[in-house]
């Protein structure tokens, strides 16, 4: 498991995809924190880390979109199926080379905050509490887009699917704004993505909302696993 996580770590630097993802991330989040933060002169980041969710709907399948898909073009799929390494630690290893580069990136970004600590009081609870909220849901985003990512053998037709799950996750939670009936808008809100994040702008740990979004990852890691034992014993 730690060989084929570390050549997927490898292989983000060895491509251009972990250096296209790494600068599009800080470069987009960089933006939308001066233009959040600094020019409304605010040191609350949730408006920054709601707005750079709805980014993640582009970032993330960059990450994500060469994951398998590269893999079954270039046809060393077979040798990964064939290795003794079982299915859930190849489908693992994939999963944490991704949340790795991701959090390593956000970690990185988290360096936009030093003006806030020398010219303001920011919250620490909310910084860390939108942290924490963001990276769980990047543990789904990661997800969605290695199943969608098992699927094809064309990256763009990876990341076009990935992307178009996670805007329609993000469209049922601001749904969920302009629904009135009371029943149809506790589902919504139970099952949204974007309603659950707001929790933790308020720099608190919701238990419930973590055990949603560490759910949906697993559903979705269990799916890309059964997709590949069925390739396997085809």
């Amino acid at each position: 498991m730690s060989a084929i996580y570390k050549k997927e770590i490898r292989t983000f630097f060895k491509t251009p995809v972990g250096y296209v993802f790494t600068a599009i991330f800080l470069a987009s989040s960089g933006f939308l924190f001066s233009l959040s933060c600094l020019h409304a002169g605010t040191t609350d980041v949730s408006n920054y880390y709601t707005m750079l969710m709805f980014a993640y709907v582009i970032l993330i399948p960059l990450l994500t979109m060469k994951s398998f898909a590269e893999e079954r073009r270039m046809g060393t799929e077979q040798l990964l199926l064939t290795s003794p390494v079982s299915i859930v630690k190849l489908v693992a290893s994939k999963f944490l080379a991704c949340l790795t580069l991701f959090a390593a990136t956000l970690v990185v970004s988290a360096l936009y905050f030093i003006p806030l600590f020398i010219y303001g009081e920011p919250n620490v609870g909310k910084i860390v509490g939108c942290l924490i909220g963001m990276t769980l849901i990047a543990t789904c985003f990661i997800s969605i887009g290695l199943f969608v990512s098992s699927l094809t053998q064309n990256q763009f037709v990876a990341a076009l699917g990935t992307i178009g799950i996670l805007a329609f996750l993000l469209a049922v939670g601001l749904l969920g704004t302009y629904v009135d009936a009371g029943f149809i808008k506790d589902v919504v809100e139970w099952i949204s993505i974007y309603s659950r994040f707001s929790t933790f702008t308020y720099g608190l740990f919701d238990v419930a909302s973590a055990v949603y979004y560490l759910s949906v990852s697993f559903i979705f890691l269990f799916l890309t696993v059964r997709v590949y034992e069925k390739r396997r014993y085809a």
